[in-house]
């Protein structure tokens, strides 16, 4: 007897782990009514920003977001590709893996930066 995959499994980010940092995919929800981080979508890990796509706007929000919830610096945290769209790759340097999918598990939390001055 074969034993089949469980389709009902839950997709997990690829995350991959090098020079003392990480990489993984994003899926960002622009112009949303809150930043948040809502964990694991279609094998990336999705974000929802306030901020609108124009002029690096989501891109710097999106920096600012990951680094305050890792607590790291903004500089450790570089968008690799995608910087014009939705889905991007992220390298984050000082962070595990299990960090990122710590991210994932953790229920949606608003960002103390929602609603703030633009």
């Amino acid at each position: 007897m074969s034993v089949s995959p469980n389709l009902d499994a839950p997709t997990l980010i690829e995350i991959t782990e090098r020079d003392g940092g990480v990489t993984f995919a994003v899926r960002v929800v622009p112009r949303a009514s809150r930043d948040a981080i809502e964990g694991e979508h279609g094998g990336a890990l999705k974000v929802r920003l306030t901020a609108p796509p124009v002029e690096d706007r989501a891109n710097e929000a999106l920096c600012r977001l990951l680094a305050k919830r890792l607590n790291v610096p903004i500089r450790a945290v570089r968008i690799l590709s995608g910087e014009k769209s939705r889905t991007k790759r992220v390298a984050i340097a000082g962070i595990t893996r299990d960090q990122i999918a710590a991210l994932c598990l953790a229920q949606p939390k608003e960002s103390d930066e929602t609603h703030a001055r633009h």
